[in-house]
C-alpha cells in the first residue's frame, strides 16, 4: 500500500467518524441522553469506514465477472424480499412489519449475493465474453523470495533489462529478512543486512518497479506457504533459489523462475574430449583425484591429478554430469593420454 491510498483511507475514516457524530447530534434523542449518542454516533461511523475497506478489498480482488454476477444477484434478491413483504404489509404493528421487512431484505440480498457470484460461471449469455476477457487473470509480476533476494544476482539480472517487472515483495518476507538481520549468528546477520542493502539497490534503480504489497494470510504459518497463496492469488511467477519451494510451487500450478537454472543454462558448453586449462585447487574424495573450478565455478575432478595441487595443468574432458544441483565435469591429464598413445 503506498502513501497516497494510506492518506486517502483514513481521511475516509475520519469523514465517516464525524459524519455520524454530526448526524448523530441532530436526532431527537439527543437531547435527553446527551453527548453519548454523538459519539456512538461517530462510532457507527467508524464502523462503516472498516466495512467499507473491507468490501473495497474483496471487490478489488475480485474478478470482473464475479462483481456483475453478485451485483446482479443482490439486486434479483433486494426485489424478492421486497414483493415477499408485501404480504406482510397488512399488519398493524409497524415494528414488527419493518423487522420482517429487513430480515427478508438480508436475507435474500446474500443469497443473491452468494449464487450469483458463484453461478456466474454457468451463465452462458453469447455477450458475456466482453466480460470475460476483462475478468482474465493478467499476468501479475514476479514475486521474490527470501533466498534469491540474500543471493543477490536477481539485481544483476535486472540492471541487465533480462527481468521485467513488476517485482513483489511481500511484507512478510521483509520481516523474515530482519529477523535474519537480527540474528545472534554472524553468518546470518551478515545474509540478513546484504539481503536489505540488495533491495535497497533494486528499489534505486531505474530499469524495474519494485513493489512491496501487504497481503498476508495469517492462518498460514509457513513462509513459502504464504508465497505459494500469494502467487497463486496474483497470477504471479515466484523467483527463487530454494529446490524444495521450486518443487512444491509447481506442483501447485505456481511459474517459477530459478536463478540457479538460469546459470547453470548460461554456462559454456563443454564437450568431451575438450582440453581445459585449470590449476589444482585441492585433492579430490577419491585417491590420486585433483579439483580444479572453471570461471564460472563449474567443478571439474581431474584423475591422478592431486600431485599437481597448485600447478597448472591441461586435461581432457571424459565425462560431464548434470544434477539439479549444478554440473560437475570429469577429466584426465593430457599427459597421461599422450603416454598411454605412446
Amino acid at each position: 500500500m503506498n502513501t497516497a491510498q494510506t492518506i486517502l483511507r483514513l481521511l475516509l475514516v475520519l469523514a465517516c467518524s464525524v459524519s455520524g457524530y454530526l448526524l448523530a447530534s441532530h436526532l431527537p434523542i439527543t437531547h435527553t441522553l446527551g453527548i453519548w449518542v454523538k459519539w456512538i454516533g461517530a462510532l457507527a461511523g467508524f464502523i462503516f469506514a472498516l466495512l467499507a475497506l473491507s468490501i473495497e478489498k474483496i471487490i478489488k480482488k475480485a474478478p470482473l465477472k464475479v462483481i456483475f454476477g453478485g451485483t446482479f444477484g443482490l439486486f434479483l434478491g433486494l426485489v424478492i424480499a421486497q414483493l415477499l413483504g408485501y404480504a406482510f404489509s397488512g399488519l398493524q404493528n409497524s415494528t414488527i412489519r419493518i423487522s420482517i421487512s429487513v430480515i427478508l431484505s438480508c436475507v435474500f440480498g446474500y443469497i443473491g449475493l452468494v449464487l450469483g457470484g458463484k453461478k456466474v460461471e454457468e451463465f452462458k449469455w453469447p455477450g458475456w465474453g466482453f466480460f470475460a476477457k476483462g475478468s482474465q487473470k493478467k499476468d501479475g509480476g514476479k514475486i521474490l523470495d527470501t533466498s534469491v533476494i540474500i543471493d543477490g544476482r536477481v539485481a544483476d539480472i535486472c540492471e541487465t533489462d533480462f527481468l521485467e517487472g513488476p517485482l513483489i515483495i511481500p511484507q512478510f518476507i521483509l520481516q523474515e529478512l530482519q529477523h535474519i538481520a537480527d540474528s545472534a549468528d554472524n553468518l546470518k546477520r551478515a545474509r540478513g543486512r546484504r539481503g536489505l542493502d540488495i533491495l535497497k539497490r533494486m528499489q534505486k534503480g531505474d530499469t524495474v518497479e519494485v513493489q512491496v504489497v501487504d497481503d498476508d494470510y495469517p492462518d498460514i504459518k509457513e513462509v513459502d506457504a504464504k508465497l505459494i497463496a500469494l502467487a497463486r492469488e496474483m497470477n504471479a511467477k515466484v523467483v527463487t533459489n530454494d529446490f524444495n519451494l521450486n518443487k512444491v510451487a509447481q506442483l501447485q500450478g505456481v511459474l517459477v523462475l530459478n536463478i540457479n537454472q538460469l546459470a547453470n543454462a548460461l554456462k559454456p558448453m563443454v564437450l568431451p574430449g575438450e582440453v581445459l586449462h585449470l590449476q589444482i585447487m585441492r585433492e579430490g574424495k577419491e585417491q590420486g583425484q585433483g579439483v580444479a573450478y572453471l570461471d564460472d565455478g563449474t567443478m571439474v575432478v581431474v584423475e591422478n591429478a592431486s600431485r599437481h595441487l597448485g600447478e597448472e595443468v591441461e586435461a581432457s574432458v571424459t565425462s560431464i554430469l548434470q544434477t539439479t544441483a549444478g554440473r560437475m565435469i570429469f577429466s584426465t591429464l593430457k599427459e597421461e593420454q599422450r603416454q598411454r598413445r605412446h
